[in-house]
Order: structure tokens, then C-alpha cells, then sequence
């Protein structure tokens, strides 16, 4: 292993050791606050891996974000005691019973005309599989159909900009079965086994640390295959890498589909550390945004892109709860950004590269002419 990457790995392995150390020095509050920040480290591995490694600029992985969000929410929500008390055996939302018809049945299956679709949330594991399964059905689909038509640049964007806002309109007009604007709120605790999962315990926070640190590992080495040196050599030339027999279409779907599952899964975590799942999540800002986290800290850095969402979160979150700063504070966050782009184009991870190419360069001794000559020449008779 070559130096960089024993650099990179250490840093890898440095940032994994930080995060699980924090419930040493946090408060429940707290733990609860930074879990969140880490979730959004999550989707900016997700648009990390779509746009800086893919070379697709998703301005709609809200959409994502949120179905996985509103899978797990539903299951959940009929786990709540408020769903046991509505004058039935099984669990009934309690929104369902105030936008009910009177004289409507309570019951699951037809208290509402679409009622029925909650019937198989009744077990937490099937939200959770959907919480997986509809974001990658998602993006398969939308792959297929825009990557086989060779649509690609800003037309992807707003392709995706559009589906994020029909679907969130659904959602809210949707009120009788999705609760509308309100979203999903007083939510049971998610299980595993008897264990429940308080949002403010520290194996709440390890659940999303290590989830958290499974992921960027895994996208870390799923770039480091051929499948994503191909993925890159398509970001950077794909009428090439087409013409030398890849199937660029089907590398760009995978990827496509692997960011959405990745951001179905942050959805999922949100829910258990929130209580709650909201059309906001896939409001066209809140998607907007995660491109600027991956922005500063550099998008085609798998951790630099989960760092600067983590980043990025926490100074706003300090800043708009900074007094004299509470209404300027999205102006700051405006103003680093546009910092960031002018002056370091490869974001926060581009500048910490550089710093370590420089170490490597100095600590590693030149070869002499008459060496790398000869280097050369073995490289041309091999």
C-alpha cells in the first residue's frame, strides 16, 4: 500500500475513532443533536458518490431522503400508544380517525379509501425493507429511463428537481392517508428485539455512529474497484469509456441507485432520532443544500463530503442560536459557501490533499535519472 492511501485509511480510521468517542464527553442532549448531524454526514456520502464520483448532479435526493424517511415513520407510527386508542384491536394512526367519513369503520383497512396500504406497516421490518427498497426502485427506474436515453448535465437536475416536487405535492395531497403538511409525528421507538431505541441513549447514537462508519467504509472501498475506476473514467469521458465497450448506462443506474439506497437508509435513521418524518424533507431547498455540504467539503472526497455536511450543520445550528447572528445566520452559511467555491474549488478535502501530497513528496526520496530510466523502460517491455 502506497503512502497516500495508508494516509487516507488513517484518516478514516481517525474520523471512525472521534465519533465513537463522543458519548465520553456529551450530554443526552447533545448525543441526540450530533446523531443527526452524522445522519446528514450520511447523505453527503450519498451525493458525494453521485455527483463527485458519477458525475450526476442529483438536486432531488430529498426525494430519497424522504421515502425512506416516511417507510420507517409509518411502521413506527402504528407502534405508537396514541394508534392502540383509537376504539380498535389493531393499531389506527390517529389522523386517519379525524379525517375520516362519519359512520366510517375504524379499522386499518377502510377507515380511509387508501387506508389499506398502511395494513403490511404493521411490522416494524417491513418499513424498515421499504425504507431500502422504494428509494433503489426509485432510482432503477429513473435510471433506466434517463441514462438509456443519454440525458445527462444540468437536464438530470432538473428532471430530478421536478419529481422531488410532484412527489412532496402528493405527499401533502395526500392529507387522509400521509397527514398532509403535519407529516408523521408521535412515533413509537424503534426495536430490535426487546431493546427500544430512545432517541437520547448512547446505544441510539452508536446505532447511527455505526451505521455511519459501516457506510463510508463501504462506499470508500466500492469506489476503490474496477466498478468505480469505470465510474470515474465515465464521469470523465463518457462518450470514451462507451466506444471502449463499457456499458456506461448500467454503471451510471448502479451508482445512482446504490447514493439513493444510501439515502433511504439516512432517511430511516433520521426517523429514529427525530420522532418524526415531514414533506420538508423533501422540500427543494433542503435538497439544494446537501449539494452545498458536499460542495465544501469536497464532492469527489467520500469524507470530505460527509465531513463539510457534519460541518455545515453544526455552524449553522451555532450560529442561528448565536444572538446578533439569528438572523443573518443563513447569509453566513451563503457567504462560506461562496468562499469555499472561489477559493477552494475542491472544497475542504481538495486543500487537505494537497497539504498531504506535499508531506508524502518530501518524506519520499527522488529516484535517480539513471533509476527511473530504467523504470520506464520495464514498464514499456511489460
Amino acid at each position: 500500500m502506497s503512502s497516500q492511501r495508508r494516509i487516507d485509511w488513517a484518516i478514516y480510521a481517525g474520523f471512525v475513532i472521534l465519533i465513537m468517542l463522543v458519548p465520553l464527553v456529551m450530554d443526552p442532549f447533545w448525543l441526540n443533536r450530533i446523531a443527526k448531524y452524522l445522519v446528514f454526514g450520511m447523505l453527503g456520502i450519498a451525493v458525494a458518490l453521485s455527483w463527485g464520483y458519477a458525475g450526476i448532479l442529483n438536486l432531488g435526493q430529498g426525494l430519497f431522503f424522504g421515502a425512506g424517511a416516511y417507510m420507517l415513520a409509518m411502521s413506527l407510527k402504528l407502534a405508537s400508544a396514541t394508534s392502540l386508542q383509537q376504539g380498535s384491536d389493531r393499531p389506527v394512526p390517529d389522523f386517519m380517525l379525524w379525517n375520516a367519513e362519519p359512520g366510517a369503520k375504524t379499522e386499518l383497512c377502510c377507515i380511509t379509501k387508501a387506508s389499506f396500504l398502511w395494513l403490511p406497516f404493521q411490522s416494524q421490518w417491513f418499513g424498515f425493507a421499504m425504507g431500502l427498497i422504494l428509494p433503489v426502485l426509485m432510482a432503477v427506474v429513473v435510471g433506466l429511463i434517463v441514462f438509456r436515453k443519454r440525458i445527462s448535465g444540468v437536464f438530470v437536475s432538473i428532471i430530478m428537481l421536478a419529481l422531488v416536487l410532484l412527489v412532496r405535492l402528493v405527499m401533502i395531497d395526500a392529507q387522509p392517508v400521509t397527514n398532509g403538511f403535519n407529516g408523521l409525528t408521535d412515533l413509537g421507538w424503534f426495536k430490535i428485539g426487546d431493546f427500544e431505541f430512545d432517541p437520547y441513549i448512547v446505544p441510539t447514537y452508536y446505532l447511527i455512529a455505526g451505521s455511519l462508519s459501516v457506510v463510508l467504509l463501504a462506499a470508500r472501498l466500492l469506489i476503490d474497484t474496477r466498478a468505480g475506476v469505470i465510474l470515474q473514467a465515465v464521469r470523465n469521458d463518457e462518450n470514451r469509456a462507451r466506444y471502449l465497450g463499457f456499458d456506461v448506462p448500467a454503471y451510471q443506474t448502479f451508482f445512482f441507485a446504490v447514493s439513493a439506497a444510501i439515502a433511504g437508509f439516512a432517511g430511516m435513521l433520521y426517523v429514529i432520532v427525530s420522532e418524526f418524518a415531514s414533506p420538508t424533507f423533501m422540500d427543494l431547498s433542503f435538497s439544494i443544500t446537501m449539494v452545498v455540504w458536499a460542495a465544501v467539503g469536497g464532492r469527489a472526497s467520500i469524507l470530505g463530503a460527509c465531513i463539510g455536511a457534519i460541518a455545515i450543520n453544526m455552524i449553522s445550528a451555532t450560529v442561528s442560536e448565536t444572538e446578533g447572528f439569528a438572523e443573518a445566520w443563513k447569509a453566513i452559511i451563503g457567504l462560506i459557501f461562496v468562499l469555499v467555491v472561489l477559493y477552494l474549488p475542491r472544497g475542504i478535502a481538495g486543500l487537505a490533499h494537497d497539504l498531504i501530497d506535499r508531506v508524502v513528496a518530501r518524506k519520499t526520496p527522488r529516484a535517480s535519472p539513471v533509476l527511473r530510466v530504467h523504470d520506464a523502460t520495464s514498464q514499456l517491455a511489460e
